[in-house]
């Protein structure tokens, strides 16, 4: 039997050549730092996020759509400075449903893929 132990990265798709708006938004306004990716993968486009456990690989896709749905959730430690700096740089956010024990927002990436940022309720 093999056991599932964890989520080793989250993948998003992007549209050729954005690799600089993924940065902006990426490492600039969600601060988590770019990875160099290996060479053999390099020559695709993309680019890869890593900070500890958390990564977020953006790859280049010939038939671009955006994630409009699906979407992952990144644990934030102060969502709501988070929401106000992505407001301020001109990113849509949107407020959905109460989630019992979490604040959340979510927000669409440069590419129209939606992010949902999570922090757990203070007490």
């Amino acid at each position: 039997m093999v056991t599932l132990l964890s989520i080793h990265h989250v993948q998003l798709a992007m549209p050729a050549g954005g690799e600089d708006q993924a940065r902006a938004f990426y490492a600039g306004l969600l601060g988590i730092p770019e990875r160099a990716k290996p060479a053999n993968l390099a020559k695709r486009g993309g680019c890869w996020f890593e900070a500890g456990a958390l990564k977020v690989h953006l790859g280049v896709d010939a038939d671009f759509r955006a994630a409009l749905k699906a979407h992952p959730a990144f644990l934030v430690d102060d969502v709501g400075f988070l929401a106000k700096k992505l407001k301020a740089a001109g990113c849509r956010v949107v407020e959905d449903e109460p989630l019992e024990g979490y604040e959340r927002v979510y927000v669409h990436d440069p590419f129209g893929n939606r992010i949902e940022l999570i922090q757990p309720s203070v007490p």
